[in-house]
This record gives structure tokens, C-alpha cells and sequence, in this order.
């Protein structure tokens, strides 16, 4: 079976992982929306800031992870939330605002799903999206690297499958363009700040890594994270203070459905 997140591990950089939702639900123009939803709300963070931004209307949190909804339900206890797949996710009315932060890239299938999503919503609203774009930078290529080379590479042989390649800004353009009057999109790199390079392990093991760990018994686990480590420490060196910058690029796309 599946693991389950760990909730603690993910907000250990909580203030750094919500920035790219509080700088995506800034792009989001729509008045008075009744219906907002936040596909893979994760422990709550972003659906925080749903709340805060459209008090009036009734929003939705819906995650796949139990984990994640006990976090979101504790940090949000007046909040509705629901356990699905939002792989298959379909609302049973039209929603005005359908927000996913950091959640679609674990989902395959974009040139269908993103069409899918704009049927979702009613006429005028807003689909708002945010996925991380970085399976070329380092972090994620030691991965595989790690993955390839230890008495492990035949069990994580599929794990380098486990996120789907984001298409170009022109694939997400022509993707939804014929349900759209307005189409929103950018790349954003972060430089994000961490003590040091154990640091940058931290961050993926709640995220990138878990393809890689789950497989694994807890020895295992130890000597990939080892190994990984390792690597981690020849590519993002020191700097003046100690610190080491990751770079961390993402996509938004914010996209208004025809009326």
C-alpha cells in the first residue's frame, strides 16, 4: 500500500511552499465567487488563503491523502473537505474558481485533464494553476541518479515515471484555449534560502522524493538518502555563510472560461 505524506516534513517549509499560492490566488480576478474549490489542498495552507480572499463563498478542499486532510481539517475546522482522487476528481456542480497549487504534476494525462478541469467550471470562472517544473534541475536528476546506481535500481525502476513531464507554455495555451476568453502564463524560478544541503533533502523528502523512499525498507531508505546526499553536496556547494541556494522553478497558468 501506499504511504501516506507526512505532514510534518511538508511544513517544515511552510512560509516558502505557500508563496507560489499566495502569488498564483493574486492573479485570480473574479467577483464574489459562490463555489471555490482547491484541488490537492494538501494540510490546509492554501485553502487558508481561499478563505481569507473569498469569505463569502463556499470552498472545498479535496486531497487524496487522509494525512493531509486530518492536518487541514485541524488548521481548518470550519472548512469542507474531501478524500478523492483528484486524478478522476468532477464536481457534482459547476465550481466558479477550481485552484491547484502544486498538485496536478502528480497527475498524467494534462492535454486531457486540463480540458477536463475548464468543463469543471461554470461560465466566467477561473481555473488556477501551479506546478513545480524542476525535473531537469539537479535535485531531480540525482535522484534518478541515486536510483539507477544502488542494489535498488530494479525496485525504483518506475519511480522515475511517478511525475508527469510538464508541457511547454504552448502545449497548456492550445490545451485550453478553445474554453477560454483568458489565458495567464508564466515561469517563475525561486531562490530559495536553507541552512545547508541536508536542507535540500528535507524539502524533497515530503515531495520529490517519496516516489523513490516508498519502495524501500528503512535500510534501505538510510543508504539512498545517504548516497543522495552525497551528491547533493558536489552540486550545490556553500556559500560565504554556509547556506546554499535551490533553485526551484514553477509554472502558472490562470486561465478564465469563456461566458
Amino acid at each position: 500500500m501506499k504511504n501516506d505524506w507526512n505532514t510534518d516534513q511538508y511544513l517544515q517549509f511552510e512560509d516558502l511552499r505557500t508563496r507560489p499560492a499566495y502569488e498564483l490566488l493574486n492573479r485570480v480576478s473574479i467577483d464574489k465567487p459562490e463555489t471555490v474549490v482547491d484541488l490537492g489542498c494538501g494540510p490546509g495552507n492554501s485553502t487558508e488563503l481561499l478563505q481569507r480572499k473569498f469569505p463569502s463563498a463556499a470552498i472545498l478542499g479535496v486531497d487524496s491523502s487522509p494525512k493531509m486532510l486530518e492536518e487541514a481539517k485541524k488548521r481548518l475546522p470550519d472548512a469542507e473537505f474531501a478524500l478523492d482522487d483528484i486524478a478522476m476528481w468532477h464536481p457534482q456542480e459547476k465550481a466558479d474558481v477550481i485552484f491547484a497549487n502544486a498538485s496536478l504534476q502528480w497527475v498524467t494525462g494534462h492535454s486531457d485533464l486540463f480540458p477536463r478541469l475548464m468543463q469543471c467550471l461554470k461560465p466566467g470562472g477561473i481555473l488556477a494553476v501551479q506546478m513545480p517544473d524542476n525535473l531537469s534541475e539537479p535535485t531531480h536528476a540525482l535522484m534518478r541518479e541515486a536510483a539507477s546506481e544502488g542494489s535498488w535500481a530494479e525496485v525504483l525502476s518506475e519511480a522515475v515515471k511517478s511525475r508527469e513531464t510538464i508541457g511547454s507554455c504552448a502545449d497548456y495555451y492550445n490545451w485550453v484555449a478553445d474554453q477560454s476568453d483568458v489565458i495567464d502564463i508564466w515561469r517563475t524560478s525561486y531562490e530559495h534560502v536553507l541552512v545547508d544541503a541536508e536542507g535540500i533533502v528535507d524539502w524533497f523528502k515530503s515531495t520529490g522524493l517519496r516516489p523513490f523512499l516508498d519502495p524501500l525498507n528503512d535500510q534501505e531508505r538510510t543508504a539512498y538518502l545517504e548516497q543522495y546526499l552525497g551528491k547533493i553536496k558536489q552540486v550545490y556547494k556553500p556559500l560565504q555563510d554556509g547556506r546554499v541556494l535551490l533553485t526551484f522553478p514553477r509554472l502558472f497558468i490562470v486561465v478564465q472560461k469563456k461566458l
